[in-house]
């Protein structure tokens, strides 16, 4: 630890509490309640406690929770701004002591103990890689948005370009037919990190380069990666789409060919898709010998489970037109209406009020319930099983050669 760190040295921690940071008491009752909840005020309070720490910790350490007495005094209601305050009240070696309050702009509603304990975090990471040997589906990492409020990096495999509070990004691999590859996922981790610091862009029109929207991930390179590159890509791509749902822009995926297996998924994340008469949707993944390795919960979510299933069992596609009876799509129109279509929509939505069109795309895709979502975990460990498998082998030689595969019994 650096030096400086004294007894009485404190940090504060203000959050608005939103829908994913509440708790319904007396749900289905006459006077049913919607509060801030327990956990996620001592989350807040111990973050403040985290805080504190940060300024004296080297590169190489972290602090985490070893103990915590909370008692929760009054009940707050969503929207309010809440701020937890951390002092610190003991240190002992590499053991920190903290007295830690809450107060929302009324009453103070929580006060307790906590103590953090500064690690090495290589130790860590060593010992949990050691765990993650025993564990069948290994441990995943969650994903960490740092927000980028400066400018954004040229990137690779995409084209941005900005108007004001719109924002069109052109996925640009057109020999590839704009597939997902390693550079592309950089990319779209890079995007997201920008529109997070970025809450004065409010609209993103996703569209693809050349004849194709995208036409999901590139097997191509999925067949040189080791199983374990291949299960760290897929979670981060995971996580990149459902990224779109946490961010405050609203996403309009302008559809202008095919989007196929991660291509869909990608339209899929979008909040609005519009689509050409021309373009094509499908799940194929099953014809390459595995099945999707994330992006089930999107889809279910949208079509229903009997059409899910028809689509990633099958592997068949489906013209625009079925798509949009399926529920898949909003909207379909001819080709060179698609991206103006998307920005006459755009345009509407910027006459909303800003800040009820962010809580409204929140709350909608909260009252799903976070849980169904964690699928993927579950997606990529049965995908990365079937990756190692002959069948894989043999799909993905089928796709380079051009040919139909010729599965195992």
């Amino acid at each position: 630890m650096k030096p400086g760190l004294q007894i009485g040295t404190t940090a504060t921690l203000d959050l608005r509490v939103g829908s994913g940071d509440v708790i319904h008491l007396g749900a289905g009752q006459t006077h049913g309640a919607i509060v801030f909840s327990t956990p996620k005020m001592i989350n807040l309070m111990e973050q403040a406690a985290r805080r504190a720490l940060l300024p004296f910790l080297e590169s190489t350490e972290e602090s985490v929770g070893a103990q915590v007495v909370v008692e929760h005094l009054a009940a707050t209601p969503i929207n309010a701004i809440v701020r937890a305050e951390a002092k610190v009240t003991g240190i002992n070696g590499r053991l920190i002591d903290f007295e830690i309050t809450a107060s929302d702009e009324r009453d103070q509603i929580g006060r307790g103990t906590h103590r953090r304990a500064v690690i090495q975090t290589d130790r860590l990471a060593a010992k949990l890689q050691e765990k993650s040997q025993t564990l069948p589906g290994g441990i995943v990492l969650p994903s960490h948005l740092e927000p980028n409020p400066g400018e954004l990096p040229k990137l690779a495999a995409m084209i941005v370009e900005r108007d004001g509070p719109l924002v069109t990004v052109t996925l640009n691999r057109p020999q590839k037919r704009n597939a997902v590859d390693r550079q592309m996922t950089a990319d779209f981790e890079c995007l997201n990190a920008w529109l997070a610091g970025h809450r004065e862009i409010r609209i993103v029109i996703l569209t693809g380069a050349g004849a194709a929207f995208c036409a999901g991930d590139d097997v191509t390179e999925v067949g040189t990666l080791a199983l374990a590159e291949a299960t760290r890509l897929s979670h981060r791509q995971a996580e990149l789409y459902l990224t779109w749902e946490r961010l405050p822009q609203i996403f309009i995926a302008a559809v202008n060919g095919v989007a196929f297996g991660g291509g869909c998924v990608c339209a899929n994340s979008c909040d609005f898709r519009i689509a050409a008469h021309s373009s094509r949707f499908a799940m194929p993944e099953i014809r390459l010998g595995w099945p999707p390795g994330y992006g089930l919960a999107q889809l279910t979510s949208l079509i229903g489970k009997a059409r899910a299933l028809e689509l990633c069992l099958t592997g068949s596609e489906i013209s625009a037109q079925q798509a949009l009876g399926y529920g898949l799509v909003h909207e379909v129109v001819p080709l060179a209406r698609v991206l103006p279509r998307a920005r006459e929509l755009a345009a509407q939505l910027l006459t909303q009020p800003a800040e009820a069109l962010r809580f409204t795309k929140q709350l909608l895709h909260t009252d799903e319930g976070p849980q169904p979502k964690l699928a993927y975990l579950g997606d990529t460990a049965a995908y990365i099983e079937c990756l190692g498998q002959s069948d894989a082998r043999e799909g993905i030689a089928a796709f380079s050669q051009k040919r139909s595969p010729q599965f195992g019994s």
